[in-house]
């Protein structure tokens, strides 16, 4: 067991490196392929074959999930022959811990030679085309918490992780994107599939009326309290991204509406469409080894 700090900076190299061996020391899985999964998602972990866990309280460094959705473990093992190891559940900026925590599990899949993470969240809707239920392929995000100086890249640049300047024009890989569209189309998604915008904000309180209508004018099109941070952090380590975001409930634009958004109600809504987001998933995992990453990396920069 060890002891946790919610806000110690442990994202330093050499923490990482500690974590990765430790858990590379009691797992025969080398992932190529790490999920994250959002509130009521954690279902998507659960056709893991021959799969191993580690509940976060056990693993050196980690942060622990603390909201109502977030089971707080890692889960190794494969789906359709792929190795992966799936976050279920995810820390948060508004849980008390810092932006190096939050992301420091993404380090150390790096470490551990993931290729692509796959970051998926519950959240609501500006678009007014959408509808609950939908999910939302990102195309990209606003990092409303970055504006203000909440960037998990703050402080000093560790080399051996990314450069001091990434690029984040391209933070969402183009090819998964396109992947993720025929196979939604393949399952016959294509009446609830969306791509669109989404924008972090640092939470934990839902959105007031003019917060949503600045956010919808600035050309979101959902908005959540996470993955930002981690898709910054990738984006840095040089991992391929593909985010997917489950519409669970329509986020007030209108003064005389008096719907209120209920976390509980949100995370019932994800639970419900787990299922279909847990087809899509395994379908593009299936694929996985289609895809060319030299010729992704050219798209990517275009």
């Amino acid at each position: 067991m060890h002891t946790k700090e919610n806000n110690t900076c442990c994202c330093s190299f050499d923490f990482c490196k500690e974590t990765t061996e430790w858990l590379m020391s009691r797992t025969w899985v080398r992932p190529k392929i790490a999920v994250v999964c959002g509130t009521g998602l954690g279902l998507l972990a659960d056709d893991v074959a021959d799969s191993q866990c580690f509940p976060y309280e056990d693993i050196p460094h980690f942060p622990i999930s603390t909201v109502p959705g977030h089971v707080g473990r890692l889960v190794f093992g494969h789906v359709n022959d792929k190795a992966c190891v799936f976050m279920q559940g995810r820390c948060h900026l508004f849980e008390g811990y810092s932006l190096c925590k939050v992301t420091f599990p993404v380090r150390v899949f790096k470490l551990m030679g993931v290729e692509t993470i796959v970051v998926t969240n519950a959240s609501g809707g500006l678009c007014e085309d959408f509808k609950v239920g939908d999910i939302m392929i990102i195309k990209d995000h606003i990092n409303l918490p970055g504006f203000a100086g909440q960037h998990p890249l703050c402080g000093p640049n560790d080399e051996r992780f990314g450069i001091r300047f990434p690029c984040m024009s391209d933070a969402y890989s183009k090819v998964l994107r396109k992947m993720a569209r025929e196979v939604g189309h393949e399952l016959d998604y294509s009446n609830f599939m969306r791509e669109g915008v989404y924008c972090m904000v640092s939470g934990p309180n839902f959105e007031t009326i003019s917060e949503a209508r600045m956010l919808h004018v600035l050309g979101s099109d959902s908005v959540g309290m996470s993955t930002v941070p981690e898709v910054t952090v990738a984006k840095h380590c040089g991992l391929q991204v593909l985010g997917l975001s489950l519409i669970t409930n329509k986020v007030s634009l209108d003064y005389s509406r008096e719907e209120r958004v209920q976390h509980e109600e949100n995370q019932a809504m994800a639970e419900m469409r787990a299922e279909l987001l847990r087809k899509l998933l395994q379908n593009v995992i299936a694929r996985y080894d289609e895809i060319d990453f030299n010729i992704m990396e050219t798209l990517n920069s275009h």
